[in-house]
């Protein structure tokens, strides 16, 4: 992409971020993940009067709505990847008790989008400013004031601003559920409105428009990431390793055939309905019961992207047996 599509691209992002019918792209279902229910409260309250407050009458049936939803974990916590599971299907309840919504319905016959916000976390990075909101690291204040329903005016939260932001994708995501880290702010410099072809969509930052070379990987710091990589083929299929150097990163990608594009990983992803029904199916155990704890990327992308000998060897640099890693794969 050349630096003035680039620059066009940022442009007509922020045009629509704050485009005075920017509320109507909002996701059709903003999910909130928090630690505990009485910011899930604050939440609720607080998007419903801001950022995603309705614009249809009530009497109808109304989107957008906000639901929020507490990680009650066995201690240490769910991981990103179960967590996002188990606030998936938290929220589908929550859904269908307050607002009488069957939202698994309407996702797997893509007549709603939603996203969820992971917000758990003390704030490291940002402190010491999540102490002056008594840790509450999305709800950290910016310097730029919105209008609430009701008239008001109150300072835009970081969460506030990743909601508005990711808002773009939202027209691009029906039948898709996006998750997103309250606290990442980014503007994309690829086109936004697009049509998904796969049914899992990771975001990255590509890194040139061909694969790097050995000495490129370590000038990039490609070895301290997760990185996914991108096939030349139509299809731009993709595969996802962690913190490996150049040689071994091209012996586990082999799969892909010619690998096209490169570039760490940022997190965020979408998932089709079919994929996440399936994924909640296949870690249906560990949700009834709130044991485990598993991330996306050592334990769900990864495994689906790469052959199982090189997905176990990677695991064993983390420390797992080979028999776990074979099982899970």
């Amino acid at each position: 992409m050349t630096d003035e599509t680039t620059k066009n691209t940022l442009k007509a992002a922020i045009a629509s971020m704050n485009s005075p019918s920017s509320s109507k792209s909002l996701f059709d279902v903003t999910i909130i993940c928090t630690t505990d229910d009485h910011q899930a409260e604050y939440w609720i309250n607080r998007l419903s009067s801001g950022i995603c407050q309705p614009t249809a009458t009530k009497t109808e049936l109304v989107f957008p709505i906000v639901l929020a939803v507490s990680e009650d974990w066995a201690p240490g916590g769910a991981g990103n990847g179960l967590g996002t599971l188990y606030a998936y299907e938290k929220a589908c309840r929550l859904a269908k008790s307050k607002h009488g919504i069957d939202m698994e319905q309407m996702m797997s016959e893509g007549k709603i989008s939603a996203a969820l916000y992971h917000t758990a976390g003390k704030g490291t990075r940002l402190a010491p400013l999540p102490a002056s909101e008594n840790n509450n690291k999305p709800g950290v204040k910016l310097p730029y004031s919105q209008k609430l329903v009701d008239g008001t005016y109150e300072p835009l939260t970081v969460l506030e601003a990743v909601v508005k932001q990711t808002a773009v994708y939202a027209s691009s995501r029906k039948g898709r559920l996006s998750v997103y880290w309250g606290d990442q702010i980014f503007i994309p410099t690829k086109p936004f409105v697009y049509s998904p072809s796969h049914h899992i969509d990771i975001m990255c930052t590509l890194l040139g428009e061909t694969a790097p070379t050995a000495e490129e990987w370590v000038e990039q710091g490609l070895d301290k990431y997760g990185v996914i990589a991108v096939s030349k083929g139509a299809s731009k299929d993709a595969a996802q390793v962690e913190k490996v150097d150049h040689a071994t990163a091209v012996r586990m990608l082999k799969s892909l055939g010619d690998i096209g594009q490169v570039g760490p990983s940022l997190g965020s992803f979408s998932v089709s309905s079919l994929i996440l029904t399936s994924l909640c199916a296949e870690y249906r155990a560990e949700l009834d019961k709130k044991e485990g704890k598993f991330d996306t990327d050592p334990h769900f992308w990864m495994p689906l992207t790469l052959p199982s000998d090189e997905y176990t060897a990677l695991m064993k640099q983390k420390g797992i047996e080979e028999s776990v890693s074979v099982a899970h794969h």
